[in-house]
């Protein structure tokens, strides 16, 4: 079976019928290294690249493993980042990936349940809009929420709404999670309960990363 037939079989609810799809000419992965992602690199590296469309929309399917047991990720094909003011190693990724919509086969990751990785989707939430929906909850308790919501911006938007964020100018990763089930996570000082969280040993965006492609390599 090809990439995309084991992708189809996996997640058949996102495609529906399939009318209008569209698959092109399986490749193997031929971009640059992501300076400052060895292991995201070493994955791409040996990734095969399918671009298809559908719902009128162009996507590349990127998939490696043994031919029998593919997995990979949906994504969207390469952006220019230049003018977003995102951190320079999200500038680097979107050179080579445009974020990831669907995986499949999927190991353990912080990406599980994501609706949305390193997508231009997720940086155009308005985080300030989304902590101002439980700012009444908590002002009424007397708190506040610890940071300035305009210093970060969205890298991940999982399926419930719970949001990874990262500083615009460190990377440093912040979970909005008011709904989550996350382990090995610290709430940041002075926050309300189940709002910010640090993850433990995952402090920034280049660690977040790598955590993640570490796991789909190896795994």
């Amino acid at each position: 079976m090809s990439d995309w037939e084991q992708f189809r079989d996996e997640v058949s609810w996102l495609l529906g019928t399939g009318e209008g799809s569209a698959v092109g000419m399986a490749r193997p992965w031929a971009r640059e290294p992501i300076a400052g992602l060895p292991e995201l690199s070493a994955l791409l590296a040996s990734a095969t690249v399918t671009p298809v469309s559908f719902g009128g929309t162009a996507f590349e399917l990127l998939a490696w493993g043994s031919s029998d047991r593919r997995r990979g990720w949906l994504c969207h094909p390469p952006r220019d980042a230049e003018s977003d003011r995102i951190v320079p190693t999200h500038k680097s990724f979107w050179r080579a990936c445009g974020g990831i919509v669907e995986r499949f086969r999927e190991p353990p990751t912080l990406w599980i349940n994501q609706n949305e990785v390193l997508t231009a989707a997720a940086t155009q939430v308005r985080v300030a809009d989304v902590l101002n929906d439980y700012a009444w909850i908590w002002e009424d308790d007397g708190l506040v929420i610890a940071i300035d919501p305009d210093d970060y911006y969205a890298v991940a938007v999982e399926a419930n709404g719970n949001l990874t964020l990262a500083h615009r100018e460190d990377g440093r990763l912040l979970l909005f999670a008011p709904d989550h089930a996350f382990v090995d996570v610290t709430p940041v000082v002075g926050s309300p309960p189940y709002s910010l969280l640090t993850i433990d040993e995952v402090p920034d965006l280049v660690t977040w990363i790598e955590a993640c492609a570490a796991a789909w390599r190896h795994q």
